[in-house]
């Protein structure tokens, strides 16, 4: 009532890749795409344009990710960049960087690679590493 929802926040879904179906190119779109099945090549926002992608359970894509809201359920392979916003569910599966502003992660997503909090383009940034035992 006092602020957006979630569902509020996301917009409609226009275009789909359905399963079984397999998509071989980069992918600029407008609007909203649900990715059910597999892309190979990177899948971005036409320039300055708000959108959404939902990569769903059974969707891999093989490519960077560059778009404003992402919801993944699914497989990537490449870095992921969430100009805005970011969730990850629980069967969510990432090789490759992940650069957001706004972060939800569920219990079971997993990422194979650095988290950039606050910078929407992955790439150099700082590394912290945590090591065991006491330094002498």
């Amino acid at each position: 009532m006092f602020g957006k929802s979630k569902s509020s926040r996301q917009k409609r879904i226009d275009s789909l890749i359905g399963a079984g179906t397999v998509v071989r190119g980069d992918i600029v779109f407008e609007g909203g795409l649900r990715i059910d099945g597999h892309v190979v090549g990177n899948v971005t926002a036409a320039e300055g344009k708000a959108a959404t992608l939902v990569i769903s359970e059974q969707a891999r894509v093989e490519g960077g990710v560059e778009v404003s809201h992402i919801v993944i359920n699914g497989q990537v392979h490449g870095p992921v960049s969430a100009l805005d916003s970011l969730e990850l569910q629980p069967k969510a599966r990432i090789v490759g960087d992940v650069a957001y502003k706004v972060l939800e992660m569920h219990v079971g997503a997993v990422v194979q690679g650095r988290l950039d909090p606050g910078n929407a383009e992955p790439g150099p940034s700082a590394v912290v590493e945590f090591k065991r035992g006491i330094k002498t």
